[in-house]
């Protein structure tokens, strides 16, 4: 069973850093998970939550 993100800002935060990741490798997570956190306007719980998740799931 695969866990999948609630809410749609934090799925699309998570799609975003997923796919940024596919283009620059050299990008942190934290560092995109920043910049998802601007784009998608996260609240500081749902951005640790993203971080977690994607730091989790090895993306």
């Amino acid at each position: 069973m695969s866990l999948h993100p609630q809410g749609e800002h934090v799925r699309n935060a998570v799609k975003f850093v997923s796919d940024e990741r596919k283009y620059d490798a050299e990008k942190s997570v934290k560092q995109l998970v920043d910049e998802a956190c601007l784009k998608f306007d996260l609240s500081p719980k749902e951005a640790d939550y993203v971080k977690r998740f994607l730091l989790d799931n090895a993306v």
